[in-house]
């Protein structure tokens, strides 16, 4: 199985999955790449996004997996904001991706809160918000799912570094910033933006 790391930044974070997953599919029979595709009367191309991103997030780590070549000669026919950094070949399997590591930018019209606030607010025992589960919305404590986490100041903002479980359970990031609304409104940012950095297995080392 080929895979490829690449990057989703500026205006591309409003793509939708589903939009990128065309995008680079098209992408592929621009740059003269044939994929191996199903059989039947529906055919489709073998190619997969390991962690679906969502619309608005930024990362500089996504990972998509195909069969047969590819090049970094896509990046000739990608648009602005999607660029490939890496192709090689992996034996990992995608159920050794664990975690995740991200950076939520929390930006401050006025004055911008200690970190030591919100470090003490994510060492509580339980963080409960409202998270989507398969049987819709449910209070969730996303606590357990948190493994790692580091606050610092930044003009106008608090950089929140993170390491959070990417597989059976998930952790979208931005559920942090839902915690900081929560159990500590008068941090709450007035904007907050998410980027994906790394790809992490059990042990926390990068996964490729």
């Amino acid at each position: 199985m080929h895979r490829i790391r690449f990057e989703k930044t500026g205006r591309a974070v409003w793509m939708s999955h589903l939009d990128l997953m065309r995008l680079m599919q098209r992408a592929f029979r621009r740059a003269g790449v044939v994929l191996h595709h199903s059989q039947g009367f529906t055919p489709h191309a073998y190619v997969s996004m390991l962690l679906p991103l969502s619309v608005g997030m930024e990362s500089v780590c996504e990972l998509m997996e195909y069969e047969l070549d590819g090049e970094l000669a896509l990046n000739a026919v990608l648009p602005e904001g999607v660029r490939v950094l890496e192709v090689y070949e992996s034996t990992r399997k995608a159920r050794e991706l664990r975690r995740l590591r991200a950076l939520l930018t929390l930006e401050y019209d006025g004055a911008v809160p200690e970190p030591a606030a919100i470090t003490t607010l994510l060492e509580r025992p339980e963080l409960v918000v409202e998270k989507r589960t398969k049987r819709g919305m449910a209070e969730t404590d996303i606590r357990p799912m948190l493994h790692a986490y580091h606050v610092e100041a930044a003009p106008g903002a608090l950089l929140l570094t993170c390491e959070v479980s990417a597989q059976e359970p998930s952790l979208n990031p931005m559920l942090l910033a839902a915690a900081i609304e929560r159990y500590l409104p008068e941090a709450k940012p007035d904007f907050v933006r998410c980027r994906r950095l790394e790809m992490l297995d059990e042990q926390g080392e990068v996964f490729r």
